[in-house]
C-alpha cells in the first residue's frame, strides 16, 4: 500500500497545532486511542523535526506521520528527514512545491479556486488541501470535481463529525481536521480525554460512513 493509499485508507488526519513536544505526544496517544492513526504536525509546533522523531520513534508505523504549514523550501527535507511521510502547504508556492516533491514524500498544496487548482495540478501536487474548506463547504468540492474530477482532494477547515458524509460524498479522498479534533484549551490544559473522545467520535462518524448509514 502507498502513502496515499494509506491516507485514503485513514480517512481522517488531524491537523496537530500543539503548544509543546508533551503537548503533541499526548495528543497523538489520545487520537490513537480514539481510532485515528494519521497526524500532520504543523510548523506551528515549536521543535517540529523533533516531535516527528519521538512520534516515529514511539509509535512507528501505528502512526501515519506528516508534516503541515510548511512555508519555507527547507522544512520540506527537514520534515522528511525526521520521519514525515507526507507534507502540506496551505497555499501553492512553486519552489516550496518544487521542495516538497524532491523528497519524494506525498504533496499537498493548499487552493480554493479553480485557477488556484488547476496550478496545483501544473505543479504536480499529489493531493489538493482545500483550504479553508468552510468558505464554499461540501457544496464547492463538488463544483471543482465537475471540471477537475481527476485530482485528489483533503479539505481542511469546517470539517466535523457531524458533516464528513457530506465532504465524502463531494468526493473528498481524506479530511483534514484541527480544532474540532485536538482544540488549542484542551492540548494547553493537558486534557487529552477530550482529544480522545473527539477522535472516537470522528472515527464512528467515518466507519457509519463507509458503511452506508
Amino acid at each position: 500500500m502507498t502513502v496515499l493509499d494509506d491516507l485514503r485508507d485513514a480517512g481522517v488526519i488531524a491537523t496537530l497545532r500543539a503548544p509543546s513536544t508533551a503537548a503533541a505526544l499526548g495528543a497523538v496517544e489520545a487520537l490513537l486511542a480514539g481510532g485515528l492513526r494519521a497526524v500532520e504536525v504543523t510548523y506551528t509546533t515549536p521543535n517540529v523535526p523533533e516531535v516527528l522523531r519521538a512520534l516515529k520513534e514511539r509509535h512507528g508505523d501505528d502512526v501515519l506521520l506528516g508534516a503541515g504549514t510548511l512555508l519555507d523550501p527547507h522544512q520540506a527535507a527537514e520534515a522528511a528527514e525526521a520521519g514525515a511521510e507526507y507534507l502540506v502547504s496551505p497555499g501553492l508556492d512553486d519552489e516550496l512545491v518544487a521542495a516538497m516533491r524532491a523528497t519524494g514524500t506525498v504533496t499537498m498544496g493548499g487552493a480554493m479556486t479553480p485557477t488556484e487548482v488547476m496550478r496545483a495540478r501544473r505543479l504536480g501536487v499529489d493531493v489538493v488541501k482545500l483550504f479553508p474548506g468552510a468558505l464554499g463547504g461540501p457544496a464547492h468540492l463538488k463544483a471543482l470535481r465537475a471540471p477537475l474530477p481527476d485530482l485528489a482532494y483533503m479539505p481542511t477547515g469546517g470539517v466535523s463529525a457531524d458533516n464528513l458524509h457530506e465532504w465524502f460524498a463531494a468526493g473528498a479522498i481524506a479530511v483534514g481536521a484541527g480544532g474540532e479534533l485536538c482544540p488549542a484549551a484542551a492540548l494547553a490544559s493537558g486534557d487529552f480525554d477530550a482529544v480522545r473522545e473527539r477522535a472516537e467520535r470522528f472515527a464512528a462518524a467515518l466507519a457509519a460512513c463507509r458503511a452506508g448509514v
